[in-house]
């Protein structure tokens, strides 16, 4: 399985997009400064999570995500993966 994830910086409520097999030991990786497009906008909150059976899928829907970068849309459009509900109701 895998998963389409978006974290979200708790620093500045930018959103990172990434894609997993394993989420909690990515946010892990992200929240240790293991990655240098996250580590200086530490900590991250998981906000959302999409799982999909195989690796193309979820690489075609984390671009789908990336090209978009729309955060109302995608709240809007896929509300049901959210985390915390209020965040894909808050503007």
């Amino acid at each position: 399985m895998y998963y389409v994830y978006i974290i979200e910086s708790q620093i500045d409520k930018s959103w990172y997009y990434g894609y997993s097999q394993n989420v909690e030991k990515r946010l892990g990786y992200h929240n240790n400064g293991e990655s240098r497009y996250t580590k200086r906008k530490t900590p991250w909150q998981l906000i959302f999570c999409r799982s999909f059976e195989s690796k193309t899928e979820a690489l075609k829907f984390e671009k789908y995500l990336k090209d978009s970068r729309n955060k109302e849309y995608i709240k809007r459009a896929f509300s049901e993966y959210f985390i915390n509900r209020d965040v894909a109701q808050s503007g």
